[in-house]
C-alpha cells in the first residue's frame, strides 16, 4: 500500500460539571461514552482502523480511546502529554516521528489546535466538533515528509458521532 491515512480526530463530549480538580482530570460524559465507540466501529467499517494511536494524556482522550478499542484489532498506542491541547507544531512534531510502517495513525486530541490542524495539513475548514473523526490520505511515504509543508493531505471524509444514527 502506497501513501499514509492519518484519522484526526477530537475526543468524545466530556463533563464540564463532573467535579474533576482540573480540566485535564474532566471524564466523558454519557454521550461521550456512548459516541467514542460508535466512531470506533465506524473507523473499523471503512477500513480505517489505525496501525498506531498518538493520544493526549488528558482523562477524556484516555477514555474517549478505550471506549473506541473496544473490540477492535490491537492497535500500538503511544500516550502523549504534549498533545494536551496541542497546536499544529507539536502535532507535527509527534506525527513526524511516527514510524513509516504504521499505514495508519490515528492523532487524538483538543480543539482549537485539530480545527487549526485540519487546515494546516489540507486546507479544509472544517468544525471538529466532539468524537469527530476526520480522514485524511496523503501519497508521502513517510511521516516526516507528510508533516513538512502544508496542504500535503487530502480530506477524504468526517465521521460525526450524529450522522452514525
Amino acid at each position: 500500500m502506497s501513501g499514509l491515512r492519518l484519522v484526526l480526530m477530537r475526543h468524545a463530549k466530556s463533563a464540564w460539571d463532573s467535579g474533576a480538580p482540573t480540566d485535564h482530570a474532566r471524564p466523558l460524559n454519557r454521550r461521550g461514552q456512548r459516541d467514542a465507540p460508535r466512531v470506533g466501529q465506524a473507523l473499523a467499517e471503512r477500513g480505517w482502523w489505525p496501525e498506531l494511536a498518538l493520544v493526549s494524556d488528558a482523562e477524556r482522550t484516555e477514555a474517549t480511546w478505550r471506549a473506541m478499542a473496544q473490540g477492535q484489532a490491537p492497535t500500538a498506542v503511544q500516550h502523549h502529554r504534549r498533545l494536551y491541547l496541542a497546536g499544529v507544531a507539536e502535532l507535527r512534531e509527534i506525527l513526524g516521528l511516527a514510524p513509516d510502517s504504521a499505514r495508519t495513525v490515528l492523532a487524538l486530541g483538543h480543539n482549537p489546535g485539530w480545527e487549526e490542524a485540519l487546515t494546516w495539513l489540507s486546507g479544509a475548514d472544517e468544525p471538529m466538533k466532539t468524537a469527530c473523526a476526520a480522514l485524511l490520505s496523503t501519497d508521502a511515504e513517510g511521516w516526516a515528509a507528510a508533516v513538512e509543508a502544508p496542504g500535503r493531505f487530502t480530506l477524504e471524509a468526517v465521521i460525526r458521532p450524529k450522522a452514525l444514527g
